[in-house]
């Protein structure tokens, strides 16, 4: 018998969102920055054999990877400790895509309020997937053109007097802010292991009818649905296939999901009833393996919190960030890469005055699962 292979999974959001349409891509192919550099040190760290970067800004439709195989090549290929990643995707978004009709109902539509992903251009804030094997594109699903409204029971924003929403501006609305994407990978002996990665919308800069917590909240629900079988039967990809993921199939679900189960200003029952299902592995999604770390305990004055410093990803003391494995996939090992100050290489997350800097590489912190597959 093939004695299993351990591979690690990781998500990071790195925060390389900038203010115009290509400024990312000139700043690999120039003289770079301290927060590249950084973001390299970190990733060649931990050596994830597949990782998905969210905020990492592109073309918007993926077509060009230019800056992402630059990146791989320039920053993590780089030197003694170099690590490669010969498979590169860059998913299609909704970020600063401009819809036909004004989403607030008024005036003509504009950037970023009527983006059908908030962005000022398309591209912004969307992500990529690295990985040491095969990513398998023509096996691919995404759902970023799947419309809010045709989830049963969504969780429409609503006002005093009615529906935040005119009938028009949800027909061209989507769920997914970014995408909701079904990449499967080919792992060493051929087995398939599906990707589930997204960003939902983060919930702020919203009004009384929490739109952004709504979105959220379905967002994540539409992943949940998807991996449980026969709830999901109602979804249709970008290509017109309709259902969720096949009985039996081994996923991770990953990404900056915007929840944190006990503190923040979203919906939290989205995120708590995720984290329960026991269609996941349950030492990592709420076990002796939920990733950690002691970097969270060095911030200061964070605010009233419910949870643990040891399981927070973001610089204001929440669990933002997941790798979430399926029941089936035996964990073997988790973390959060977050070094305290006084470390020797703490200046990848705090300043010297012992705050956490996001310009040093993200306000996230990379999540890491170790699978024995």
């Amino acid at each position: 018998m093939t004695p299993p292979v351990k591979i690690r999974v990781a998500s990071f959001n790195v925060a390389l969102d900038r203010r115009r349409p290509g400024q990312l891509a000139a700043e690999i192919a120039g003289a770079g920055s301290r927060q590249l550099r950084n973001i390299a040190r970190i990733l060649r760290r931990v050596r994830p054999d597949v990782v998905l970067l969210n905020e990492f800004d592109h073309d918007g439709e993926g077509r060009d990877h230019g800056h992402l195989r630059l990146f791989c090549r320039r920053y993590l290929a780089a030197g003694r400790r170099g690590i490669d990643y010969p498979y590169a995707y860059l998913a299609p978004t909704n970020t600063g895509l401009l819809a036909p009709v004004s989403l607030r109902g008024e005036g003509e539509p504009r950037l970023p309020g009527d983006g059908l992903g908030f962005g000022a251009f398309h591209g912004q804030y969307g992500f990529a997937l690295l990985s040491r094997y095969p990513l398998r594109t023509e096996q691919a699903r995404s759902f970023r053109r799947f419309l809010w409204r045709d989830m049963p029971g969504a969780r429409l924003p609503q006002t005093e007097t009615g529906p935040y929403y005119a009938p028009a501006a949800l027909g061209v609305l989507p769920l997914s802010s970014k995408n909701h994407l079904d990449m499967p990978v080919e792992l060493p002996g051929g087995r398939l292991l599906h990707l589930l990665a997204c960003h939902p919308a983060p919930p702020i800069d919203e009004g009384p009818e929490r739109r952004n917590s709504c979105r959220n909240h379905d967002e994540l629900r539409l992943w949940h649905d998807y991996i449980r079988p026969g709830r999901g039967d109602y979804l249709v990809d970008d290509a017109g296939r309709r259902g969720g993921l096949v009985d039996g199939a081994d996923f991770v679900i990953l990404g900056d999901l915007n929840a944190d189960p006990l503190d923040g200003d979203g919906f939290r029952s989205a995120i708590q009833a995720l984290l329960a299902d026991p269609a996941l592995n349950r030492s990592v999604a709420l076990g002796r393996l939920r990733p950690g770390s002691r970097g969270g305990f060095a911030l200061q004055d964070p605010g009233e919190r419910r949870g643990s410093p040891r399981h927070w990803t973001h610089s204001q003391g929440l669990r933002l960030d997941y790798v979430l494995p399926g029941c089936r996939l035996r964990a073997l090992a988790s973390g959060v890469c977050w070094l305290p100050p006084g470390h020797a290489q703490a200046d990848l997350f705090w300043n010297e005055a012992g705050w956490p800097e996001r310009s040093a590489s993200s306000d996230h912190r990379l999540v890491w699962v170790d699978l024995a597959v």
